[in-house]
């Protein structure tokens, strides 16, 4: 059964490609007996999503999602990242520039459907936003120094000012010289940004086309493009961090462990 939620229409997209370094193939490792974007197509179909579609760039993937009754789309091999391959999968399906479309990634096998849910709507009550995403309180201090995780800073509407791989904003009197605080965080807690993302398809077909960021390339983060041009990001703070995504085989054992132990 689909969650209760006011949730306006939407479409979920699921970029999936088949060539990963540090996991080869990964959109068909096997999960309890299913392709991992099988996994994660089957969770965001609990959403309240019109439809879950995934867009591959392999037949191989586009055959083991119908093999499981998920919808999947062939698009270009030669996308440089996936935005354009979304954009390439919105033309295919014929949506229209007022769309909304939710982003949710391949690799995110236990995507929870409320965050779907909540990400859509986020930008649907935001009409002043092109984009809309997620983020949730950051608890450790080992966290909030690691460059891995990415962190945004956000104004009093829940609008983003600026993600980072640093530790933002700087807590000077917690963490400047001779203030270490190593097993603290300040207060009010600072925000890890969960790469889920909703856009309007109009804006979602234009974003390839915008020039590539000087932050964008030192950061190596593509939503830092959208507001170097002046766009508004609008971010849900969800109470609920995210489960693991799957980016290295070590990843893959724990939620293959996570999956076998329900």
């Amino acid at each position: 059964m689909r969650p209760q939620t006011s949730v306006g229409e939407f479409t979920v997209l699921i970029p999936a490609r088949l060539a990963s370094t540090r996991l080869p193939d990964k959109p068909l490792a096997d999960i309890g007996g299913v392709p991992m974007v099988v996994r994660v197509a089957q969770r965001a179909m609990q959403s309240a999503a019109r439809t879950c579609v995934v867009a591959a760039d392999d037949q191989r993937i586009v055959d083991a999602c119908e093999a499981h009754g998920v919808r999947a789309l062939l698009t270009r091999k030669d996308h440089p990242s996936g935005s354009d391959r979304l954009a390439e999968a919105c033309q295919l399906l014929g949506l229209d520039d007022e769309a909304l479309v939710v982003n949710v990634q391949g690799d995110e096998p236990l995507i929870e459907p409320a965050l779907i849910n909540a990400v859509a709507a986020e930008l649907q009550l935001r009409a002043e936003c092109v984009m809309s995403t997620a983020a949730h309180a950051i608890a450790s201090a080992g966290e909030f120094l690691n460059p891995n995780v990415v962190k945004v800073v956000l104004d009093q509407a829940r609008t983003a000012l600026y993600f980072s791989r640093a530790p933002i904003p700087w807590w000077r009197d917690g963490m400047g010289p001779g203030t270490a605080a190593p097993n603290a965080v300040p207060s009010p807690a600072p925000l890890r940004h969960v790469g889920i993302y909703a856009y309007r398809t109009g804006f979602l077909r234009r974003f390839p086309t915008l020039e590539v960021a000087p932050l964008e390339v030192i950061e190596s983060l593509e939503q830092l493009r959208v507001l170097w041009h002046g766009h508004r990001i609008a971010v849900h703070v969800t109470g609920h961090a995210p489960g693991p995504g799957v980016d290295t085989p070590q990843d893959l054992q724990r939620v293959r462990e996570l999956f076998s132990s329900v």
